[in-house]
């Protein structure tokens, strides 16, 4: 276990607050057109941020919105599914996680997507690092950070609040 002396706040609570404004605003104006969006989290802290997104977006437009969960067997990537199960043909859709890494979890999570035809799927995460091994694309990031290889971003949350993210 990391101590709170090997590692780095990049971001605290007030600074992640700021961020899920700026993100909400982002959306409701690049989606001006849209009467509905899904928000789909994946599973874990992909699914906290999606949550505050969701009330972000419920103060700043009237935008509808539904929250969706992405969920992914780590042990069997191919095997992801929705929760509920929703059916997302003609839907403009953002896909939601904490961190962007490599973008591995990102391609896994798009598969229940691709069963029917969405009429958009867009990219959110609250941490963008810049080593993709997978050809996702982040559409709205709060914070776009270069590191090492060695380096890891954690985001801490309390419930259903993220409390903070740590470099280490």
């Amino acid at each position: 276990m990391e101590t709170s002396q090997n590692r780095n706040c990049v971001l605290d609570k007030e600074a992640i607050n700021r961020k899920m404004k700026r993100m909400a605003l982002e959306i409701a104006e690049q989606n001006n057109d849209v009467a509905d969006l899904l928000i789909a989290g994946i599973t874990g802290n992909g699914e906290i941020v999606a949550k505050c997104l969701v009330e972000e977006l419920s103060k700043l437009s009237s935008i509808k919105t539904s929250l969706i969960k992405v969920i992914i067997n780590k042990k069997q990537l191919m095997d992801a599914s929705l929760e509920p199960a929703t059916d997302v043909t003609n839907k403009n859709v953002i896909l939601v996680d904490d961190v962007a890494n490599t973008g591995k979890t990102m391609l896994y999570a798009l598969k229940p997507f691709l069963a029917s035809r969405p009429a958009r799927i867009q990219t959110l995460v609250l941490v963008e690092r810049s080593h993709k091994l997978f050809p996702i694309q982040t559409d709205y990031a709060g914070l776009s950070l270069a590191t090492t290889l060695q380096e890891h971003i954690s985001v801490e949350t309390e419930g259903d609040t993220i409390t903070g993210a740590w470099l280490y």
